[in-house]
């Protein structure tokens, strides 16, 4: 009997092991796969549209790039990650600051392309590491850190921030958290535009903890999803019984019409577009879209601007409505 004991407490004790390296084997795993970087170089080149200015701004613009890193003090944060065009080190000139917003269980580790193409553009860009930052306080911590290295003579950034022209973006619960960065904060009225990428929609959002009001935007505002099931499946944007999607059409259209028509505001949706891909599907028309509120881009104006707006004549969008 003894040794029976003995050789079911070894079975067991060997079941504990192996449990427990199979934990230690995925919590490695795991760590290393949050470290990698998901988005390729270059990715952008696979980008397709028959529309000139949509495939001119998917693409990278003429400023040549460097970044850094600042380990943050706050651990949700992580690190402060920025990207900025390299003539801002030798010259007197201010450039437009765009920060963004990460999706969820997204560090700005992930995708430095993203970032980088964006600067191309002429903007400085920031992101961070914090992967669930959906109730934009780390936003707003990120604000305050850049634009206290604006003032901060040893800086590379002293000077060099247009506090003027600040946007942000956000995508997925990164979205919600744009929306709460403009409107939630002590200094929320530093933005000057805000573009989301399938923000999850108000009731989503509001049972996450990332509760935004669309009514206390107050700043030009555009609003994209996919039309893909993910972002919308055809039920009940109002029911707690089940999901409606990330982004349905019809919280797309709610958010529009509780935004005072003072306001500039855009939404369409990505034609065929998952919620997955409406990053890459996004990026010509948000790059647009922060060049003409941010730098004053004529050209990109014509995205959006009129009734000839490129927009409204591009397969690549649809269900596009504006007030300008």
């Amino acid at each position: 009997m003894k040794k029976m004991l003995k050789i079911i407490g070894i079975v067991v004790l060997c079941i504990v092991m192996a449990i427990i390296a199979l934990a230690v084997i995925w919590m490695v795993k795991n760590h290393s796969d949050q470290q990698k970087q998901w988005l390729s170089d270059g990715y952008y080149s696979e980008f397709k549209s028959e529309s000139a200015l949509e495939k001119k701004y998917a693409g990278l613009g003429s400023y040549e790039v460097s970044s850094m890193v600042v380990k943050s003090d706050d651990k949700s944060i992580g690190n402060y990650r920025i990207w900025y065009p390299t003539e801002l080190e030798n010259s007197s000139e201010k450039y437009p600051l765009i920060l963004v917003a990460n999706g969820s269980n997204t560090a700005a580790l992930n995708y430095p392309p993203f970032f980088s193409r964006l600067a191309s553009w002429g903007f400085i860009v920031v992101g961070n590491d914090d992967r669930q930052c959906g109730s934009g306080e780390s936003m707003s911590k990120t604000l305050d850190y850049i634009l206290e290295l604006n003032k901060t003579s040893d800086s590379v950034l002293y000077g060099k921030v247009n506090e003027e022209n600040i946007g942000i973006t956000g995508y997925s619960q990164g979205g919600a958290a744009a929306l709460r960065a403009v409107t939630e904060f002590d200094n929320s009225n530093k933005y000057k535009t805000v573009f989301t990428g399938s923000a999850a929609y108000p009731l989503l959002a509001k049972n996450m903890g990332w509760g935004y009001e669309a009514e206390k935007i107050n700043i030009p505002y555009f609003m994209t999803a996919g039309t893909g099931q993910s972002d919308d499946n055809g039920k009940s944007i109002d029911s707690n019984e089940e999901m409606a999607g990330v982004c349905p059409l019809e919280a797309l259209k709610r958010i529009y019409g509780e935004i005072d028509d003072s306001i500039f505001k855009v939404r369409a949706r990505a034609t065929g577009a998952e919620h997955g891909e409406i990053q890459m599907r996004t990026d010509g028309y948000m790059t647009a879209w922060m060049l003409y509120r941010l730098s004053g881009d004529e050209e990109a104006a014509k995205v959006f601007i009129g009734e000839d707006a490129e927009i409204l004549n591009n397969s690549n969008w649809q269900d596009v409505e504006k007030n300008k």
